[in-house]
């Protein structure tokens, strides 16, 4: 719960959860009170949860909101890029937006989410 709490705190916006797995010939596999299995997937879960609850609401804060986007490439009629701080937009339209750095307003399609 403790490393719970501080993620939760922190608010990352994205974290990469993989839970241990003993692996013979190494320290840690040699040590005792090892957790269990069932435990540490619960623990993951809820990790998981909480990383795609603290993206969300991240992407939702920039609703309304003015960013700039390098747009890069074109995926299924839309074009796609990134802010400053690497979110991940996209846009439809006709136009070209290839190496274009543009300022736009987030609209709730906008952010994937």
């Amino acid at each position: 719960m403790e490393t719970y709490n501080f993620l939760k705190e922190i608010k990352f916006f994205k974290m990469h959860i993989f839970k241990y797995s003993k692996r013979n010939g190494t320290v840690a596999a040699k040590m005792e009170n090892q957790i269990e299995e069932n435990i540490k997937e619960k623990r993951s879960q809820k990790l998981i949860e909480l990383s795609d609850n603290n993206q969300k609401e991240i992407l939702e804060s920039y609703i309304g909101k003015e960013v700039e986007v390098l747009f890069e490439e074109e995926k299924g009629g839309y074009w796609q890029g990134h802010t400053t701080n690497y979110m991940t937009v996209k846009t439809k339209t006709g136009e070209n937006l290839k190496n274009l750095l543009l300022k736009i307003r987030i609209g709730y399609n906008s952010v994937g989410i």
